[in-house]
């Protein structure tokens, strides 16, 4: 199976394959190699004739295939693209194209949030003589990662704070992720190469003061003060902030609290940074975290977040909102 950078280097030095069948939970990658051979694998001019856009919702793996049995005019190739796909019934019957398909014909198929079935003959002919590509969904933790890779390949920089500041607002959505930073690098000052928090609340509206991150540290710190600014900031904008994602956050924060405490070798910052999943930059975070709360409490944390979460949907809970809640938990936290 090919990785995704194998993929567009055999593009951009026009070496095409007859099936590309781009699938997986992600589907950042087959937008990027299904828009590229969208707008380079033709001229404008071999496009009017050699290039059909099917919609999976809209059509039959018949006529997928009759498409692809099509010989191209005036142009070396013609490209199907099938976009959707996912939505096609009977995919598999395409082994019947695939075990013999045009030459001629660039096929690719988007198929969206879903992975062909191994057992099946569709997936062992792609997989041993075209392109098959499976992007799994990225871990939170492997986030901020990419996000460095992705600006690093702009040529920009981003603070580590101002990165953990972008996966908890965004999540993992790698599609939504990339435009929020292309629009970030179009807004940065001549000069300007690397973004910082200041940046992405001045231009994304996510508050460098009020966010998860934050809370964490004022937690950490034990921080009445800020911590009751934070939950009250959430409870009166509850759509940017929702309860869910909060809870989330600090159940994945406490939770590498209490692995924090039970590693060995806490001396190696890349070793607890290892043990941890995160960037050795918030190795301390932990650490402090560590300091104020013991073992037997952070246990008892994990199991309020369990409390709250079970809460929030409604079980031993008629009509507390969510911000009561919140403020509830936080104060059970802190003391």
């Amino acid at each position: 199976m090919m990785s995704f950078e194998q993929i567009v280097s055999d593009l951009k030095n026009k070496i095409y394959k007859p099936i590309y069948f781009l699938s997986g939970e992600e589907s950042y990658y087959s937008d990027i190699i299904t828009k590229y051979i969208q707008d380079n694998a033709l001229s404008e001019t071999e496009k009017a004739f050699n290039q059909t856009i099917i919609y999976g919702k809209d059509t039959e793996i018949s006529t997928v295939i009759n498409t692809a049995k099509r010989y191209p005019m005036m142009a070396n190739y013609q490209v199907v693209i099938v976009k959707e796909a996912q939505n096609i019934k009977d995919i598999d019957d395409l082994v019947h194209y695939a075990s013999n398909p045009l030459k001629s014909t660039i096929l690719v198929i988007n198929y969206k949030y879903k992975t062909l079935d191994k057992r099946k003959k569709l997936y062992k002919v792609i997989n041993d003589n075209y392109v098959l590509l499976e992007s799994k969904k990225l871990y939170d933790n492997e986030v901020p990662q990419w996000i460095n890779a992705y600006l690093r390949n702009k040529n920009r920089t981003i603070d580590p704070g101002a990165g953990m500041l972008m996966t908890e607002f965004l999540g993992n959505d790698l599609s939504k992720i990339a435009n929020e930073l292309d629009k970030l690098i179009i807004t940065l000052p001549d000069g300007e190469y690397n973004i910082t928090s200041a940046h992405i609340e001045r231009n994304i509206g996510i508050s460098k003061d009020y966010n998860n991150f934050e809370l964490h540290k004022a937690l950490t710190q034990k921080n009445v003060l800020k911590a009751n600014r934070i939950v009250n900031y959430f409870s009166q904008n509850p759509k940017d902030n929702p309860l869910t994602l909060t809870l989330s956050s600090l159940y994945h924060f406490y939770s590498k609290v209490l692995i924090y405490h039970f590693i060995k070798n806490k001396t190696d910052k890349r070793n607890v940074a290892l043990a941890l999943k995160v960037n050795p930059y918030f190795v301390s975070d932990y650490e402090n975290a560590a300091k104020k709360y013991n073992p037997k409490k952070v246990v008892e944390i994990i199991a309020l977040l369990r409390e709250y979460d079970l809460r929030s949907k409604g079980y031993n809970n008629v009509n507390t909102p969510d911000g009561e809640l919140l403020k509830e938990l936080v104060y059970k936290i802190l003391h």
